[in-house]
């Protein structure tokens, strides 16, 4: 549900660049491969029970399977809704339809919405992305909590302070960072991330399907949180992000 209006009183261009774990890393995981190289049929199980491999690799399915432990994570921080409503997991799918750019090099798209799940981590998995088609990931910082953001329901609590949540406050605008991300990597967004509406890049008419997993209690205000962005009628300033031609030929 949209809960605050934020004005846009200077133009800000973004520009994607790779989405990789490391730089995605205050905002939640990006879920991919981290060893592409590393097969079942090169990779002996005492090798990676020596450490060889990341993310809490282990050889499994009697050696015939590599499983990655500690690849991502998700949260449930539901317990201290104001509502008390009970959540549960749910999987759900997007179909969500290639944005058609602007601006002379059709590269360009504006950012008009922010939203954020505070109490749920949501990772989207694209199913029929290949290397043909990427989207692009838009994340924003949090502001320390205001006058604009006063009375949301935010997660509280033990869990919530280990988790150490972005917190109560609106999205810092002027913070706001954009990846582009292909059909091999899936992404997670940390509870309480400001994050833009899924973004599909591809072809005009064509699709990516993403299953999405989090969790939710159908409380509106706690299941999802959204500001829209919009400058005044006297003023042109915008927010956008520009994908750049050589990520688009060699991420798309």
């Amino acid at each position: 549900m949209i809960v605050q209006k934020l004005p846009v009183t200077q133009s800000l261009h973004l520009t994607a660049v790779p989405l990789t774990r490391e730089a995605f890393a205050p905002f939640g995981d990006v879920l991919s491969n981290p060893r592409p190289g590393s097969l079942p049929s090169n990779t002996s199980p005492a090798s990676i029970a020596a450490g060889a491999l990341p993310c809490g690799a282990i050889s499994a399915n009697q050696g015939t399977a590599i499983q990655y432990k500690g690849l991502g994570s998700m949260h449930n921080l539901y317990p201290s809704a104001p509502s008390k409503a009970a959540a549960t997991p749910r999987v759900t799918m997007f179909v969500c339809g290639a944005r058609e750019l602007a601006g002379p090099g059709r590269d360009t798209v504006e950012v008009k919405v922010l939203e954020r799940h505070p109490f749920t981590t949501q990772t989207f998995v694209p199913l029929n992305a290949g290397k043909s088609k990427g989207y692009l990931v838009i994340v924003a910082p949090t502001l320390a909590p205001g006058v604009l953001d006063e009375g949301l329901p935010v997660p509280t609590g033990e869990e919530a302070a280990r988790l150490k949540l972005p917190g109560r406050g609106v999205p810092d605008v002027g913070r706001l960072r954009a990846f582009i991300a292909n059909g091999d990597q899936a992404v997670t967004y940390g509870a309480g991330t400001w994050h833009a509406p899924m973004i599909a890049l591809g072809e005009t008419g064509s699709a990516i399907d993403f299953v999405v997993v989090q969790f939710a209690n159908d409380t509106a205000v706690e299941d999802c949180q959204e500001v829209t962005l919009g400058s005044g009628e006297s003023s042109n300033c915008r927010i956008t992000a520009n994908v750049p031609g050589r990520l688009r030929l060699s991420k798309l």
